[in-house]
């Protein structure tokens, strides 16, 4: 059997590479300006890599009984790989994936196909777009992974976008996010006092490093109007092969401090850009 190749494709946002895995014949990294943006293993879509997006795969296995299915909407497609994680665990699941960039897409189609009955439908939208025109009550679980190249774009960092995100939720529904920053967590801090302001419930699961200011990295924020499930997801965090912390309650009120919501959208600024190296694999 002739040995993976890699692909080099422009896309909308930017030079997209898949690269394969020596390690893992089935497995390839997708990235964007030789920023990651996926890792996914054809033969196993349950192996989750990125450490950030094991923190995701741990909420989604407990934020529902184990095996039941989700109808989930994803901001940010990538490679898919937490739609299929989803697809694997929670066999039935009915799930839409907004995809900014439609070139991107078409070589995940392409490449990285989806199995027939997966349950998965891309559109190719705007994600602010797509989550304002989300009928009410519509999903179970909302996961935002958005980024024009390592940062999350200004549009969906407002108080505007997370009561649009909220309204797509049904009761008891859970907004998830990706979300990059560095101590002093000057774009976190207001992410969090949104959140705050429109759920009962948030909690923040991080690399204890990125927590003490040691480095730039991911930052997962999960929030949802009931409990969230946080001892269950404290010890598969903590117990996870990239250990995280979960914070939440008045450690998380301590780490926003006075920050205050993003309310005006021409106010709206970009996560900080990355330090070189910050998100090399």
């Amino acid at each position: 059997m002739d040995e993976p190749t890699p692909v080099l494709r422009t896309v909308d946002l930017g030079t997209a590479r898949l690269l394969p895995d020596v390690d893992r014949p089935a497995a390839w990294l997708l990235t964007v300006d030789d920023a990651p943006q996926s890792y996914l293993d054809l033969s196993d879509p349950t192996h989750l890599e990125f450490e950030y997006l094991r923190r995701l795969g741990h909420l989604v296995d407990t934020v529902a009984a184990p095996g039941a299915p989700l109808r989930a909407l994803h901001l940010g497609g990538g490679a898919l790989t937490l739609p299929r994680y989803v697809a694997a665990t929670r066999p039935g699941s009915r799930q839409r994936v907004v995809e900014a960039d439609g070139r991107l897409a078409q070589l995940v189609d392409e490449r990285l196909p989806l199995p027939p009955d997966s349950g998965i439908t891309v559109t190719v939208d705007d994600a602010r777009a797509a989550v304002e025109a989300a009928p009410p009550g519509a999903v179970d679980l909302l996961v935002a992974d958005v980024f024009g190249g390592s940062r999350v774009p200004p549009q969906v960092t407002t108080l505007g976008y997370v009561r649009a995100a909220a309204r797509a939720l049904r009761p008891g529904g859970v907004y998830a996010a990706n979300l990059a920053d560095a101590r002093p967590f000057g774009f976190l801090r207001p992410q969090l006092a949104a959140l705050a302001a429109r759920f009962a419930h948030v909690c923040l699961l991080a690399e204890p490093a990125v927590l003490r200011g040691r480095r730039f990295g991911n930052l997962v924020v999960a929030a949802s109007d009931a409990e969230l499930p946080l001892a269950a997801l404290a010890r598969r965090v903590a117990a996870d092969a990239f250990p995280a912390r979960l914070v939440a309650g008045p450690e998380l009120a301590e780490l926003a401090g006075d920050a205050t919501p993003v309310v005006a959208e021409a106010a709206a600024l970009p996560s900080p850009r990355p330090p070189e190296g910050a998100f090399q694999v």
